[in-house]
């Protein structure tokens, strides 16, 4: 009879117990979601106001458009870029590639670009079969 009393008086105090761990470190401001295995952040609230496109104008002028270098400037005041003559420019310059790369039949095998390009060949190569199988 006296063990009676003693469960009959823990069945109060274990379903405070319950309340209190069930309530133990919850945060009220900010609410956490289980998704995919991960703690993500729910949205609350509304979203930002959205933000236009900004237009910038477009040059029309032929002959602006062949002495300046158009959009270079980027602060607020000034102007665009004056363009030189070809004479004050480095030689370098005008042996830059512009084009597409040369074809690997072309390319000399004893350098660091062939041996480059033979890799990623083979990486897209091998990702390719990898896609095509099912399992």
């Amino acid at each position: 009879m006296n063990c009676l009393r003693i469960f009959h008086n823990l069945q109060p105090l274990q379903l405070i117990n319950k309340i209190i761990v069930r309530n133990y470190a919850k945060n009220e401001g900010s609410s956490v979601s289980m998704l995919g295995g991960a703690l993500k952040k729910k949205k609350i609230g509304k979203v930002g106001a959205a933000t236009e496109k900004k237009i910038l104008p477009v040059e029309t002028d032929p002959q602006k458009l062949v002495e300046y270098v158009m959009g270079l400037n980027i602060y607020k005041t000034g102007e665009d870029v004056k363009l030189k003559p070809d004479n004050e420019y480095p030689d370098w310059l005008w042996n830059i590639r512009t084009g597409p790369p040369p074809p690997l039949e072309e390319m000399d095998p004893n350098t660091k670009q062939y041996w480059r390009r033979i890799r990623k060949m083979g990486m897209k190569r091998n990702n390719k079969l990898h896609s095509l199988r099912k399992f």
